[in-house]
């Protein structure tokens, strides 16, 4: 047999075994890897809180997180964070966690600070301080809301807003286990 032969049926060989694992993957509805969009796992990153706490994405399995990129400055943000907190004290008892996590590579502690307090927030306010999850999660608007499922799955992206707590509850109901109500 000839050696170009040979190398046609290793090459073969290779590349159906390639195949035989990816759709294997695929059968499953398992992606195996990381994406900032629906359908796939929710990027890991660990960020501090304002405390000083260090929060990781991946330690939050098992429940629905809304991930909230927002900033100070931003009109759409102050405008939806006050239904976000409604949302968070209402269904955090069903699991349901929000992070905001503040674009401080454009804000100042201070006012990030100044604004929890003034719209009452009890969520967690994760600080981007270089921006490296913002780029992570390829964040171009503010606000920008990501719905990640209890399994660490993205089921809904927003960018931009003021998002309603109806357009958010709405939302829910792809991340509870019973629903919303």
């Amino acid at each position: 047999m000839p050696k170009s032969w040979t190398a046609g049926i290793v090459l073969m060989m290779l590349i159906g075994g390639v195949w035989l694992v990816a759709s294997r993957v695929r059968e499953a509805g398992l992606p195996t890897w990381e994406a900032p969009q629906p359908g796939y796992r929710a990027p890991s990153f660990s960020l501090r809180t304002l405390e000083g706490e260090t929060v990781s994405v991946a330690d939050l399995r098992g429940r629905a997180v809304i991930l909230n990129f927002w900033a100070t400055w931003c009109p759409p943000c102050r405008a939806e964070m006050p239904a976000f907190q409604r949302l968070y004290a209402r269904y955090r008892d069903r699991g349901l966690i929000v992070l905001g996590v503040n674009a401080t590579s454009g804000d100042d502690l201070a006012t990030v600070f100044a604004f929890r307090h003034q719209y009452g927030l009890t969520f967690p306010i994760l600080l981007d301080e270089a921006g490296q999850v913002q780029q992570r999660y390829r964040v171009t608007a503010l606000p920008t809301t990501f719905f990640i499922d209890p399994q660490g799955m993205i089921r809904d992206v927003v960018i931009g807003g003021p998002l309603s707590e109806a357009a958010i509850e709405a939302r829910l109901s792809q991340l509870l286990p019973s629903g919303t109500r």
